[in-house]
Formats: structure tokens, sequence, C-alpha cells
């Protein structure tokens, strides 16, 4: 936005820092993920003024209160709707939508994946706690199937989303995954996301200690983070376990945990974010880890592609059309070229 070092205001995270009071439980993830990103966003070589954060509804969605930036707490579902817009016509702003589980895959999900498909540059950060926080314990589109919520005393029946397979499938163009509780990971998979031209697509597992505590600990937590969450980067394999001792191989597209004891170095899987067949591979790797034959929880960048942003082709598509016709005729545009007399 500017090439120019010293036009750049510098900042710190305490600027960032606003007069409201921030209103989550004692103990929620959202209180981390808050700290990771005002850390980050000093670092990225922006004016506060250039930044914006905007919100749907729910716990994480309190977010632009808490960010001394521009920002807009919208309606339920609709955030990247209006980030979407707010980027089409500001493109040189770095926009941000903060959203959770069931404001984006919900009631948001028709407008969440149109997103992902136009490619618009933004930055989305999806709290997944896998439950209603902000409406008080009612199952979400990512609870496990049998989940005793408020809503489902007897469990619920619904099979649940693979955030990050459906966001595959909706063509995103950066498709990642970190935790609240892991804040270096955190902070390097924030920059990464800013750093990609078109839409970023983070989702972060966040503990909701009220309603649904617990729900990651097995990644989380030190005695079983290593043998359950699988750290993938880019050209490097995908070993994992306390003493990284485990690695993940393919046998022709089937994915094979394997002791590294047993296998040649030359036949782990190597990590490579541009594979899409790979990548839709790693998604699946959604077993409840209570299974004795559960695959780890990857985390890292899966996969990224570049393609042209909506904002730049419709920009791009008006300076051709200005240039072609002028300055245009919007009532000739809406009259159109077909007229029908109707008799009488």
């Amino acid at each position: 936005m500017h090439s120019e070092t010293q036009d750049i205001a510098v900042f710190t995270a305490k600027d960032l820092v606003t007069d409201q009071e921030v209103r989550w439980c004692p103990g929620c993830g959202d209180y981390s993920i808050l700290k990771q990103v005002q850390t980050v966003v000093p670092e990225l070589g922006l004016r506060k003024e250039e930044i914006v954060f905007v919100s749907g509804i729910g716990c994480s969605s309190r977010f632009p209160y808490y960010m001394e930036t521009y920002g807009m707490h919208s309606i339920h579902g609709r955030a990247t709707a209006i980030a979407s817009g707010l980027k089409a016509t500001r493109p040189e702003l770095s926009v941000w939508v903060i959203t959770g589980d069931g404001d984006s895959l919900s009631i948001g999900g028709n407008h969440f994946i149109h997103m992902l498909r136009r490619n618009f540059n933004l930055n989305v950060l999806l709290f997944n706690n896998e439950i209603y926080g902000l409406t008080k314990g009612q199952y979400s589109p990512t609870s496990e199937r049998g989940k005793i919520t408020k809503s489902t005393p007897m469990g619920s029946v619904d099979h649940p989303f693979n955030p990050l397979a459906l966001i595959l499938g909706a063509d995103g163009t950066f498709v990642a995954r970190s935790m609240d509780r892991d804040p270096l990971h955190l902070r390097a998979i924030l920059k990464r996301a800013h750093l990609h031209t078109g839409t970023s697509l983070v989702e972060i597992y966040q503990n909701c200690n009220v309603f649904n505590d617990g729900a990651f600990e097995v990644f989380t937590e030190k005695g079983t983070k290593a043998d359950n969450a699988l750290f993938a980067e880019h050209g490097k394999p995908l070993v994992f376990g306390a003493n990284s001792d485990k690695a993940i191989v393919l046998d022709g597209f089937t994915p094979r945990v394997v002791s590294l004891a047993d296998c040649s170095e030359n036949d782990v899987w190597i990590h490579d974010e541009t594979d899409r067949t790979k990548a839709g591979i790693l998604t699946r790797f959604f077993d409840d880890p209570r299974k004795a034959e559960a695959f780890p929880r990857p985390f890292g960048v899966f996969y990224v592609e570049h393609r042209d942003t909506y904002e730049d082709v419709m920009n791009r598509q008006l300076e051709e059309a200005v240039r072609l016709k002028g300055s245009g005729d919007l009532d000739a545009l809406l009259r159109g070229n077909s007229t029908w007399e109707v008799a009488g």
C-alpha cells in the first residue's frame, strides 16, 4: 500500500488496545487469539487506518470493539458479504473477517462459500469451538454426532461439518488451521494469511471453557499434543510423536500411520501445500482422536493457490467499460435491449 517505509506510522500491540472492557468469560480462548492478532498486526507494515475488522454475531464477533482500528460488528452470518462489498469498493484496505463456527457455517453458510469461490482478498479467522457459546450452549454445525447440549439433550443426530474440507471444496485459495493455545504457531499462520493475495481462511480451534471445555485438549495439552497433533510444513516430512518417531506415508492415495523405525525416510509423505489432491486427503484426517486407529489432527497451511481476486477482475472490467464506452449510460443499461408491446 505504501512503498516507502518512512510513510508507515509505527505502532505497537498496546496501541491496538481500545477503551472497551473485554467481555469474554474468564479463561476463554478468545483472549489468546486477540493477543496474537494484536501482536501480529503492527508487524504487517500497515497504517492503523488501513485496517478493518468485520464480524458477524457470536462471542468472537465482539472482536472489533477490542481492536483500535476501523471495524464493524455486523449481522448474523453476513460479515463475509459486508467485508466482500467493502473490499470491492476499497481494495486498498486490509480487511479481516472474524467469525465463528455457528455464524459462518450455519446461517452464514451461503455467503461463506460464495466468498471463497469469488476469492476476495480477505483474511478470515474462523473461531471453532464446536458449540454455540453466546446463546448458551446449543450444538453447532461442527459439534460431533451424539453431542449432548441444551438443544440436544439426547445427543445430536447431525453429521458435523469438516470445515477445512468444506473450504477446500468451495475452492478456497488459502486453507489453514491453528489453535488458541499455541501462540507461536498461530502468529506464524496469521502472518502467512496476510501475505496471501486472495481469501485466506484460518480455522482456529478455540476452547469454550463454559459450554464445551476441553474439546481440543488432546491437541493442546502437553501430555497428549505430540501424539495427536501433526504440524505440516511445506517441503518437510509429515512426522509427529513425542519422540518424532511416527510418520505418514501414502499407499497410493491411502494414508497410513507408520513407525519411522519400520520405513525408509524416502517413503514418508513430504508436505506440498500446492497439491490440492493431497490437501484434500489431509483435511480428512478428522477422526475422533479417542479411536485407537485415529490419524493425528493436522495444523498448518494445507493448501495455497494463486488466482485472480474478485476485486481485481471487477475493477479491470470497469476500466475496460469506461475505455470502450466513456462514462456509460446507466439508464440505457437498465432499460436493456429487449422491449415488448402489450396489447390493451
